[in-house]
């Protein structure tokens, strides 16, 4: 799942990039999804890999540190990039004909530039938490990754205060994008019941439908894991929930932001077509 995910996000990287089809605003925010994937992903599943493939079941203080960040700041980009997506959508949806005057390429840039300026925020303030914790008893983390719960649990330190912030900051991302996400998509339903034609209505609510099933995933199971207190927290329901979030979304969004497109898969075919001719001349 993890190798798919990868080729399917680089895939579609590399179809924006050289197709010429691709380059709107929808494709160019789809192809900074697919380049955040590929990295939210990598975060926890390459050192899980490592360790099975190895057997060396350690990690450095520092690794551990650095991959509960990456974690954290990687999903709080995407969160944001989930609601600049579903923006573009609105204004393709709901006011197509000032779509063009609206999404200029400067503001798709400024948009994931934004994007990034959040990530990065999140960083320094989990850098600054993390510094905060001290380690003087078992040093064995219940989990695959180093996340908040089996760290805050591990630490000799009183971390109930940490927990309280870390809570708090992480649903105010979530809980605000999800909103903002959801308010998009809602205006796109509104927008869908008064097209004339049943066929277009159609195709758009499967779209939308998907989009939301996706969403759904990565929010609920974001949700479920930072919402509670550390103490009701049991390690195996979060390493259940944290699988959804580390690796069945990231193997769902390929399939269905880009791979039943279309125009993405028209270009695929175009690009295997070219290599072939060029192979086989």
């Amino acid at each position: 799942m993890y190798l798919t995910t990868v080729m399917g996000n680089a895939a579609i990287i590399f179809l924006v990039c050289v197709d010429n089809h691709l380059q709107t605003p929808m494709y160019f925010f789809t192809g900074n999804l697919a380049f955040l994937e590929i990295w939210f992903t990598s975060s926890t599943s390459t050192k899980l890999l490592v360790i099975l493939s190895s057997g060396r079941r350690t990690i450095s203080v520092g690794g551990c540190f650095a991959q509960s960040s990456f974690y954290f700041v990687l999903g709080a980009a995407e969160f944001a990039l989930l609601v600049v997506m579903s923006f573009d959508r609105y204004v393709a949806i709901c006011q197509p004909l000032r779509y063009a005057a609206i999404m200029k390429h400067r503001l798709c840039i400024h948009l994931v530039a934004a994007v990034w300026v959040t990530g990065f925020t999140f960083l320094s303030y989990r850098l600054v938490l993390l510094s905060k914790l001290t380690f003087c008893g078992s040093n064995k983390i219940e989990h695959f990754f180093c996340d908040n719960t089996p760290l805050f649990q591990l630490s000799c330190s009183d971390t109930s205060l940490l927990w309280k912030i870390d809570s708090i900051f992480i649903l105010f991302i979530v809980l605000s994008s999800s909103c903002l996400t959801l308010a998009s998509y809602t205006s796109i339903f509104l927008c869908i019941l008064q097209m004339p034609a049943a066929s277009g209505r159609k195709k758009a609510f499967a779209t939308c439908s998907s989009h939301l099933t996706t969403l759904a995933i990565a929010y609920g199971s974001c949700i479920a894991l930072y919402a509670r207190p550390t103490g009701h927290v049991s390690l195996e329901t979060n390493r259940s929930v944290a699988l959804l979030n580390t690796v069945l979304y990231p193997f769902l969004n390929p399939i269905i932001y880009s791979l039943r497109n279309k125009a993405v898969m028209l270009a695929l075919k175009e690009v295997i077509a070219r290599a072939t001719a060029q192979l086989f001349p």
